[in-house]
């Protein structure tokens, strides 16, 4: 006859269960090992965002909100920033870039497509409209230099033939003069970038977004915009990739020293978004402008998501390098990358509240 410690059976197998936690013991040993490496100094907590663990569930896995954006609905507030023109690797990005837009929902603007406008031949490169699909926006781009040159020779016609070839839904004009100043091969800009966007948009009816290339706007560049008939200004702000810096350091020594610092000037995107709700409402009726791309800077999801936030426009956040550095090779590396991107955001939801 059993003993009565014989009959004292441990309770999950009175119940009939089995263990549900069998790494726990390979855990507890990571823990133990990780302790001291994964302590956060003070200094390190960021300090933007209020934490608040009780009030929401883990969230789903595609349970971010649909939402409208330049038109169409977007299914995340990401935009994949111009980037990348004419390179042997052109090709490579654009489609993955753009297979990824198709996947996750979001929008796409094209690098310089400067290209295009007197051949076909690099039209493979940037035709990613069957890739990325109808219902996700993607947009042309050119740089405001390329415009005032096609109202000189009056070819403006160029414009909508070029949108019309690639099925875009309109067309990104990136702002440059530093860029161009500090590039040996630089265009010189004979009319001021605002007398030439007002022709543009005078001459056709056309979805355009302004966007500067990694110093920002002004707060008089952004008024100025801001009632103009556009859809959007992309913020392109200091932070991120630098385009005057980069022409800088294509060139010769003594020119780099001499121009190093106004190479540095600009805003930042928390700058740049203090201005617009400030000029928002300062303008009231007269702010033509509905949408934001915020962009420059922006390192990571959380940036995006605290920028967002703040935003008295409905934004998206922007990133260009990010996007390029997974891009270039195998398809599953960038899906990686946005996957990842859009959890943070879905757990960002949940648990934090922008201060």
């Amino acid at each position: 006859m059993a003993s009565d410690e014989q009959n004292k059976l441990h309770p999950a197998v009175l119940i009939g269960l089995t263990d549900d936690d069998p790494t726990a013991v390979s855990r507890k040993k990571d823990h133990i090992e990780l302790a001291f490496k994964s302590r956060v100094e003070a200094g390190e907590l960021d300090g933007r965002f209020y934490y608040e663990p009780l009030l929401a569930a883990h969230p789903a896995p595609g349970s971010l909100v649909p939402f409208s954006f330049l038109g169409k609905t977007l299914r995340a507030h990401i935009w994949v920033s111009s980037m990348t023109g004419g390179t042997a690797l052109a090709n490579v990005i654009n489609h993955n870039l753009a297979r990824a837009c198709a996947e996750f929902g979001l929008g796409m603007g094209l690098g310089s497509c400067r290209q295009l406008l007197y051949s076909d031949e690099f039209l493979p490169d940037f035709d990613v409209r069957d890739t990325i699909g109808s219902d996700q926006p993607l947009y042309a781009n050119l740089g405001v230099a390329q415009i005032e040159h096609l109202i000189e020779k009056q070819e403006m016609e160029r414009i909508p033939a070029l949108l019309q070839k690639l099925r875009a839904d309109g067309l990104i004009v990136h702002v440059n003069p530093l860029q161009e100043a500090m590039q040996p091969e630089g265009d010189v800009f004979k009319r001021p970038p605002l007398e030439t966007i007002e022709t543009l948009t005078q001459l056709f009816d056309i979805k355009i977004i302004v966007k500067e290339v990694g110093q920002g706007f002004g707060p008089e560049s952004l008024r100025a915009l801001l009632q103009m008939p556009i859809e959007a200004i992309e913020f392109a702000a200091a932070g991120g990739t630098n385009f005057a810096k980069l022409e800088l350091l294509r060139s010769a020594p003594v020119k780099q020293m001499i121009f190093e610092k106004i190479a540095a000037v600009g805003h930042s995107a928390v700058e740049m978004l203090e201005m617009s709700n400030v000029l928002k409402k300062e303008l009231g009726e007269r702010c033509k402008v509905r949408h934001l791309i915020i962009s420059g800077g922006v390192r990571d999801f959380l940036d995006g998501f605290y920028l967002l936030k703040k935003s008295l426009f409905p934004a998206v956040y922007g990133q260009a390098s990010g996007f390029l550095k997974h891009a270039r090779g195998d398809y599953a590396e960038l899906r990686a990358f946005v996957e990842a991107q859009l959890r943070g955001l879905e757990l960002a939801e949940a648990f934090l509240k922008v201060k």
